[in-house]
């Protein structure tokens, strides 16, 4: 049917992706969601097919076989090198004429601002936070994890939540109630019995990020281990923000910041 949509546009984050085909009048011809695209663990080729699978669902209901541009928004896209490398491997699909590869967080973005205005942080898997400009100066972070000075999002949560309920148990660190909440998310009785699973792989190392979720239900229940570490998270996400805005020198102007 020829280019009859106008963009693709494509929001792929660690845990599932979503995709959209558009009009030119701004209008949504049809959406589709996808698994996660998780090209470090599991190669490019193999993460772009699980795009091209929700593509290919999206391009089947709108009735159309391309698109004029095509806007992909990517977890793990954290440098201008594997920006390069992305657009060129989508590009290879032949989805749009042209192709813009970006990280998923300017997709925060792009969804809470009318302007290119303003700062997004997002806590998924990882932590990261852009900032831009009208003028197109943007502020960014490599995030790639603690190598790259990062602490926070999913993982690393569910990590030091871990650590302290470990510690917990056996005596080394303060009491938690984590001791006890994260084991019960999985039916065991014991931070041993948990710390045996996850090294034995009884319980999936996937399945990991399950515990963040327990963590704040307890710290919202007021222990106080778990609302420190929440506490903690809060402060990287403040410091990135303003990090942020001072690189672009909107710290002292009323700037939206998007989490």
């Amino acid at each position: 049917m020829g280019l009859t949509a106008s963009v693709l546009a494509i929001d792929a984050g660690n845990s599932k992706t979503d995709v959209a085909v558009v009009a030119a009048d701004g209008a949504v011809l049809a959406t589709a969601r996808g698994g996660g695209f998780r090209p470090p663990t599991v190669g490019v080729e193999t993460a772009v097919d699980v795009l091209a699978d929700a593509v290919g669902r999206a391009y089947a209901a709108a009735g159309v076989t391309s698109v004029a541009h095509v806007s992909a928004c990517l977890a793990n896209a954290d440098l201008p090198v594997e920006e390069e490398r992305l657009a060129a491997a989508l590009h290879a699909r032949a989805w749009g004429a042209r192709v813009e590869v970006r990280n998923d967080t300017f997709a925060i973005l792009r969804a809470g601002v009318a302007e290119p205005r303003g700062v997004a942080v997002v806590c998924g898997a990882g932590i990261n936070c852009v900032g831009m400009r009208p003028d197109g100066r943007t502020a960014r972070f490599p995030a790639i994890g603690r190598i790259s000075g990062d602490w926070g999002g999913g993982w690393a949560l569910a990590e030091e939540a871990l650590w302290h309920a470990a510690r917990a148990e056996d005596g080394r660190g303060e009491p938690t109630a984590l001791a006890r909440t994260l084991p019960g998310h999985f039916g065991l009785d014991s931070m041993y019995a948990l710390i045996e699973a996850l090294h034995l792989e009884h319980v999936e190392l996937r399945r990991r990020h399950e515990l963040t979720p327990v963590l704040f239900r307890t710290a919202a229940e007021g222990d106080a281990v778990a609302r420190s570490i929440v506490d903690r998270l809060a402060e990287e996400v403040v410091a990135m923000a303003a990090v942020a805005l001072t690189r672009l020198d909107l710290l002292a102007d009323k700037t939206p910041v998007l989490l």
